[in-house]
């Protein structure tokens, strides 16, 4: 099969493609013309291990993420799982409201444990997680890091947040159920965590 471009941004593109006989994902880190050749191959190598090690540790850790099949770090080209599921944006306005809580309670107990171990998303919107055989995966750990801070996990629960708000206004109560099921898996203070979305609240307010 042809590849099939699914997403162009400034950083990568997502290909559809096929590797060993099966349908895959390919993520290609674009090459950035402006930067001087060697920086810009090095920093393609060292995002691409990056991000391939916080998927494959997240996995270790029970979250649902795409299995990884190649990692070209060379090339910057990551070639991991197609997930044939529903990104959770696109479907999370017409479930019914018990369906959505439980989704929600799911999302929140995933990121603790992405939390437990320090694993930054970086970028947790309903756009970053596909539903699939009744789970959710989480894909796209482009911007995430390792970080033990806890400045940093309220700002991880704090993109999602704004996610809610701004792609689902309508039931923007929705993240009260993830921080239920945050708070009932993360092994951490989550009371800290809390605190800290209400100072990035706050300080956004006061810009």
């Amino acid at each position: 099969m042809d590849e099939k471009i699914l997403y162009r941004g400034a950083e990568a593109e997502i290909c559809l493609s096929k590797y060993m006989g099966r349908t895959v994902v390919q993520k290609k880190r674009v090459k950035k013309v402006y930067r001087i050749k060697d920086i810009d191959t090095q920093l393609i190598a060292s995002r691409t291990k990056e991000e391939a090690k916080l998927i494959a540790e997240s996995r270790s850790y029970g979250v649902s993420v795409p299995l990884l099949y190649d990692v070209d770090l060379a090339k910057g080209i990551i070639t991991m799982e197609y997930l044939a599921g529903d990104r959770v944006k696109d479907i999370l306005n017409s479930l019914k409201d018990a369906e959505r809580k439980q989704l929600c309670l799911k999302i929140g107990e995933s990121i603790a444990r992405l939390h437990n171990h320090d694993i930054i998303h970086g970028d947790i919107t309903t756009s970053n997680m596909i539903l699939l055989d009744d789970r959710v995966h989480f894909i796209d750990f482009g911007l995430g890091c390792k970080n033990s801070e806890t400045e940093a996990k309220g700002v991880d629960l704090h993109v999602l947040m704004e996610a809610f708000e701004s792609t689902h206004s309508k039931y923007a109560q929705c993240f009260s159920y993830v921080i239920e099921g945050y708070k009932k898996q993360f092994s951490g203070d989550a009371s800290a965590v809390m605190k800290k979305i209400e100072d990035i609240i706050q300080r956004g307010r006061y810009r």
